[in-house]
Order: structure tokens, then sequence, then C-alpha cells
């Protein structure tokens, strides 16, 4: 699944992305494919794009990998001169239009209720509901409960500096929207911290609580009670200060790497939570960093390079080969 970080400071834009890389086999099990998968690109000198979710793509029959597509959209579109936003909106409609998630939304309520009865259990329900698939269903025992079912998700982190210096963050959910969440020329959403894939831990540890605190009964109960915009203020109340707009390069180099190195301790020691036990270690591998600046544009601090004994290759770099001896 994964996890990549931004953070957006006065002195720049910090992306980072883990390189674990997993899979689903014929069996529908999860494993660890590879900890070396690259999931951060430059796409120009002042903007970067990290992906998350489905780590292939089916193009004439041919299981490509995710990365393949963001080569190919490099050398296929003239995109020197494109905003922070075209480059989103570009990206959007490429994996909405590759990805047949509409057919697979289509099939999944009748692969529910056939799950469903496979265990015994009945459904009574089921509605189709901004991508996803809400349904209700009786267990073994007769009782009603609810559920939630959804496909496999494409997720995009778009960051970078426009030509005229202004900066743009965007997070595009494929199924979704294209969500802005930085721009230095809007009051209140010019700094701060955006995360995309197995998120959980950082929410906790930035939030206070991540998503699933929904599903508690307690928390639906409150909310009806009280309404749902009443327990959103209370939650926000968890969430730690962190002083964005005055948080140096450096520190927000390390917020990053810190957060992906903490999921994939976690993940290390456990196994889903106790609501729902059975978790996938998603995050792992070596760290890739890029730093974006007005003045500079798009630099690398970390990225990973081939080796073989002595021998280090950056495919990307000019110079090719290094030896190590």
């Amino acid at each position: 699944m994964s996890l990549v970080l931004n953070t957006t400071t006065p002195e720049g834009i910090v992306i980072s992305a883990d390189s674990r890389q997993s899979f689903r086999n014929h069996k529908g099990m999860a494993r660890i494919g590879s900890d070396n998968a690259s999931k951060l690109f430059q796409i120009n000198d002042r903007v970067g794009v990290a992906i998350t979710g489905l780590a292939f793509l089916p193009e004439n029959g041919i299981m490509k990998n995710i990365s393949k597509f963001i080569d190919e959209f490099k050398h296929e579109v003239d995109v020197k001169d494109l905003s922070v936003k075209d480059i989103a909106d570009k990206l959007y409609y490429l994996f909405d239009k590759k990805y047949n998630y509409r057919e697979q939304l289509k099939n999944l309520p009748e692969q529910i209720k056939n799950d469903i009865q496979r265990q015994g259990g009945e459904v009574i329900e089921t509605k189709v509901e901004n991508n996803v698939v809400k349904f209700k269903f009786k267990d073994t025992k007769g009782q009603v409960k609810e559920g939630v079912g959804g496909v496999d998700m494409i997720n995009l982190l778009v960051a970078g500096y426009n030509k005229d210096g202004s900066h743009e963050v965007y997070i595009c959910y494929i199924p979704g929207e294209i969500q802005k969440k930085r721009d230095s020329k809007e009051k209140g959403k010019e700094y701060g911290a955006s995360w995309i894939g197995q998120i959980d831990v950082v929410s906790r540890i930035v939030l206070g609580f991540d998503g699933r605190i929904g599903n508690l009964p307690f928390v639906n109960t409150s909310a009806q009670n009280l309404g749902q915009e009443e327990i959103n203020k209370q939650l926000r109340g968890l969430e730690y200060v962190i002083q964005w707009g005055t948080m140096t390069l450096q520190d927000a180099i390390d917020f990053c790497v810190l957060m992906i190195q903490t999921t994939s301790a976690i993940q290390r020691f456990s196994d889903g939570i106790q609501g729902n036990p059975g978790d996938m270690p998603g995050v792992g591998g070596p760290v890739d960093v890029a730093v974006i600046t007005p003045n500079k544009g798009f630099v690398w601090i970390n990225k990973k390079k081939l080796t073989t004994g002595n021998l280090e290759i950056d495919i990307d770099s000019k110079e090719g080969l290094k030896n190590n001896s």
C-alpha cells in the first residue's frame, strides 16, 4: 500500500516515499513483492509526484508497473511549462482512464453477497455511494451488521512551484476526486503536511486518532446526538500543535522520514487493530526524499541506486557508474 508524505514550509517543499511494493496472489493473499520500488518522481524542474495504492495496471493485456506510466507521461506530454494544477489534472485523467475501477465497482455488490453467503450470513441491502458499496447483513447469529467495501485505490500527491513562484499541493484520489491541500495564494493553506497510503500511524501521531474511529458505536451515537461537525471539532482538539509556518527545511525532511520509519516499525510489531485484526505491512524499504525550492527547483536528497558489489549505478545520472571501493 505504501506511505507518502509531503511537508510544505516557507523554505520549500519536501516529498518522501517508502519503497515497499505488495500484491495479492492467486489465492487472494497479500504478499511483499519488493522493497526497492520507486514511488517518487520528478515531473519537471519545479514539480514532483508520489504515488500509493495499486502497483500495476494492465495495458494491451500486459501488466505494467505504475512507474512506467509516469515515465511515459513525462515523455509524451510537454511538461516543461505546465503548472502544478495542470500536472495534477492530466495525471488524474491518465489514471482514471487506464484503471477500469467502474467495472469492478459494478461487480462488487455481487462479490460481497457471495462472500457473506459463504460465511453463513445473509445480505439485506447493498448501496453504491461515493465509489464504495455500503451494505447491511445478518451474521450467523442473526445479528444485523453494517459494512463498507471498495475497490483498490490509486492515490497521487502532486506538489511543486508554478512559474510565477507560487506553490501548490494536490492529492488525486482514483476513484474519487482531486483535492487541493496547499496553496500559497490562499490564506490558511500556505503551509502544512499531507499524507496518502497507509496513513493510520501518522494520523494517530499527529491528529490523535485515525479515520477508523468513525466505526466505533459511541462515536456514531455522539455524531447523531451532537452532529458530525461538532464531533470533528472536538476531535481536532487532539491534534499536536506543529508550527509548519516556521519549520525549517531540514526539520521538514526529518519529520517526513520519521513518520515513514515509525509506520514501518509499528507494522513490524502489530497485525491490525483489535476492532479489525489482520493487516498488511505495506510500508518498508529505503525512504526516497526530494526537496523543491523556488531557487533550485527539484533536488533529490535521498534516492535509491542500483548496486552490485562495489559498483553503484544511478540510472538517472549522466555519470552512470560509480565505484565504491
